[in-house]
């Protein structure tokens, strides 16, 4: 039988939906395999504007393979999206604790979906032959605008797939396929009027662009800062980071959309994942200690060197004095880039301590006093 012949006169899409969730994803949906010129273009006007900072992997000629799927896999008719709940639920911060961000609580997402893609494949190859290609964010496709076409959900102003009435927190995948199946149709933007995730970004991030749309400056996004760039980051954003040590969930915290979340029940993000680490203990993390402590999990993409410039960034914006000795274990790394956070960090504690020297109360109003 042809791997061409069309899918949905031998199983009918809602059969592949099934299945998907057979293999774990709470959502799915079906996009054609044709380039999407609009959102292609403003992919191109996104890159040309500097937005993806430092990210090579975006810019270089694998920018002109998101053009098209069939870059990817020639033969391909159809994409089938998923999605993949990672909601691990709202974790306690003491205050003396780093963040890692929902997604980062488990194993490798790349890994867990790559595994269940390929799982699908798979079913769907023994009820019809076909030519396949799992894809998870590492490909070079569009995979939220296949994802929207799919029918999984609108692109927020956020930049973030929402889902009608699951919200966003999703990882999500692609199957690429020779069967021409029946294609799902977008649903409505449900943004409305809402701002919230614009208005609580603390580096304002999520800006808008020419045409009066709202788009996401990766140079100035918390998640690009301490994940994605390498080396220092840059002094305008270290104290807006806050205990941000992975990744950041703000813009999803804040969305309406979210509020009736449902929480995953996957054992790869498990429920006692430490998702607000102490600080002090992870400053003194050898290399090995922190190899085995976030083993298979997305933690260690900043490497070592760049997650423990992270915790240098976290205990400077917390301004807590508690943090000076771990830091000055940090400000003698032999680390330029840990050495030069952490030193910055101390600066951050020392002006703390010096301001506090200058404020005096009186009858519950605060006043500075000029000691020179």
């Amino acid at each position: 039988m042809s791997v061409y012949k069309r899918y949905d006169e031998v199983v009918q899409a809602s059969r592949i939906k099934e299945l998907a969730r057979e293999c774990g994803f709470e959502l799915a949906g079906i996009a054609g395999a044709q380039p999407l010129d609009e959102d292609f273009a403003r992919y191109q006007a996104w890159v040309a504007a500097g937005m993806a900072g430092k990210m090579g992997y975006l810019t270089d000629h694998r920018a002109e393979v998101r053009r098209d799927p069939r870059n990817i896999l020639a033969s391909a008719r159809s994409v089938i999206c998923v999605g993949k709940l990672y909601n691990t639920g709202s974790a306690e911060n003491s205050g003396a604790d780093g963040i890692i961000a929902k997604y980062a609580r488990g194993e490798d997402y790349h890994d867990v979906l790559r595994t269940s893609l390929e799982e699908l494949a798979r079913r769907i190859h023994l009820e019809e032959a076909h030519e396949w290609r799992a894809c998870v964010d590492t490909a070079p496709l569009l995979e939220r605008s296949y994802a929207r076409e799919a029918g999984l959900g609108w692109i927020g102003r956020n930049q973030c797939l929402i889902h009608e009435p699951l919200g966003s927190w999703f990882v999500l995948g692609e199957l690429l396929t020779s069967l021409d199946i029946t294609t799902d149709a977008p649903p409505p933007d449900r943004c409305g009027t809402c701002t919230r995730c614009i208005d609580a970004c603390p580096t304002h991030a999520i800006v808008a662009t020419e045409v009066g749309e709202w788009t996401l400056d990766a140079r100035r996004c918390i998640a690009y800062l301490n994940i994605e760039l390498h080396g220092a980051i840059p002094e305008e954003f270290r104290q807006l980071m806050g205990s941000n040590l992975f990744g950041c969930d703000i813009c999803q915290d804040v969305c309406p959309w979210n509020r009736r979340a449902p929480e995953t029940r996957d054992s790869a993000f498990p429920a006692d994942f430490e998702a607000t680490p102490r600080l002090e203990v992870l400053a003194h993390l050898s290399p090995d200690e922190f190899r085995e402590r976030y083993r298979h999990t997305p933690v260690t993409r900043p490497k070592y060197d760049g997650f423990l410039r992270n915790v240098a960034v976290a205990m400077g914006a917390s301004g807590q004095e508690q943090y000076r000795e771990p830091l000055k274990h940090l400000a003698g790394s032999a680390s330029s880039v840990v050495a030069e956070h952490a030193e910055w960090a101390l600066g951050q504690l020392k002006s703390e301590h010096m301001a506090a020297d200058n404020v005096v109360t009186v009858n519950l109003v605060t006043v500075t006093v000029d000691k020179g």
